[in-house]
């Protein structure tokens, strides 16, 4: 299941339990192969054409009127294109509004470019108050992400891919709604957080460095926003280093988030892998993924640079 079917799966599960559910486009069904939605449920579906910013206008009269929409589209289009929507709108009111963006990471670029390559998203979205943020790792964890946040009070945004995402959980495994879940303990020397369609690198990686005598902890942060402080706290007094992982810029990502824990009570020396402050290019996202340093071989050389540098 890809992450845009699983977006789309869990709308039709959803909406056969609730009368509130309601779908608003931006010339975006096709994207999230909702033709099923719309054959089932027409009277749900608000089609709005490319206009980002009235969608999220239109989602935002809808949730004060007790309804529950969801406004899925790519990445970048929803949380830069009508960002100051989103803030005025839904945020600051605390609006129960579901933003669902695709091709979060480099994974639309041999597709679409890089105009539909958006590695800025998490960041924006993070920064907003009352808003949580949540990375699935694949299809499936799409859906069970979906049927977690139902309920959240607030607005939830939901990063997705472009598609072509590799199956990493067992089918039907339950999202930890604000709390990381530890995939991988190899020991104590270093802890590597990562998140989304990262997690089979970080468990290579791990297996590595655990032939080569160094035990890592491999640990999925899919909650951005609540950050699980404590969680993270835990390990990083334990393995007193770290490495993040993320296909994302490193600017307000992850890796900023776990720094501001590092620097508000647990010392951990961190090496932080995303983009470097650059943009992508298109082209196929594993490929992509080895050449921004994100590669097996880089996160075995963070950490141990991690560990080299460990706080004692």
């Amino acid at each position: 299941m890809s992450t845009r079917v699983g977006f789309r799966d869990a709308l039709l599960t959803l909406a056969e339990q609730r009368d509130d559910i309601v779908f608003v486009s931006t010339d975006s069904l096709k994207v999230v192969r909702g033709e099923p939605f719309l054959e089932k449920y027409p009277e749900r579906v608000i089609e709005l054409g490319i206009a980002e910013q009235n969608g999220v206008g239109v989602a935002s009269g809808l949730a004060g009127s007790g309804l529950l929409p969801y406004i899925c589209t790519y990445a970048g289009f929803l949380t830069m294109r009508a960002g100051e929507q989103i803030r005025t709108f839904v945020s600051y009111p605390n609006l129960k509004v579901r933003f669902v963006g695709a091709n979060g990471g480099l994974h639309g670029g041999n597709r679409e470019g890089v105009s539909h390559q958006f590695v800025e998203d998490v960041g924006a979205m993070r920064g907003l108050p009352n808003m949580t943020v949540l990375c699935p790792a694949d299809g499936d964890q799409v859906y069970q992400a979906m049927l977690a946040s139902v309920d959240v009070d607030g607005p939830v945004y939901i990063r997705i891919g472009s598609g072509r995402e590799d199956q990493f959980f067992e089918p039907g495994t339950e999202f930890p709604l604000g709390k990381i879940r530890v995939l991988a303990d190899n020991g104590s020397d270093v802890t590597i957080f990562g998140y989304g369609f990262l997690l089979a690198r970080l468990m290579e990686a791990a297996e590595k460095l655990k032939a080569e005598g160094i035990g890592a902890k491999v640990v999925e942060v899919a909650t951005i926003k609540p950050l699980d402080v404590e969680g993270i706290s835990a390990l990083l007094k334990e393995t007193k280093c770290a490495v993040s992982v993320e296909d994302h810029l490193v600017t307000n990502g992850l890796g900023s988030a776990i720094s501001e824990v590092i620097s508000e009570g647990s010392p951990a020396y961190l090496v932080r892998l995303g983009l470097q402050d650059v943009y992508g290019e298109s082209g196929p996202p594993e490929e992509l993924l080895d050449k921004y340093g994100m590669g097996v071989a880089d996160i075995v050389g963070a950490a141990k640079k991690a560990v080299e540098h460990k706080i004692v």
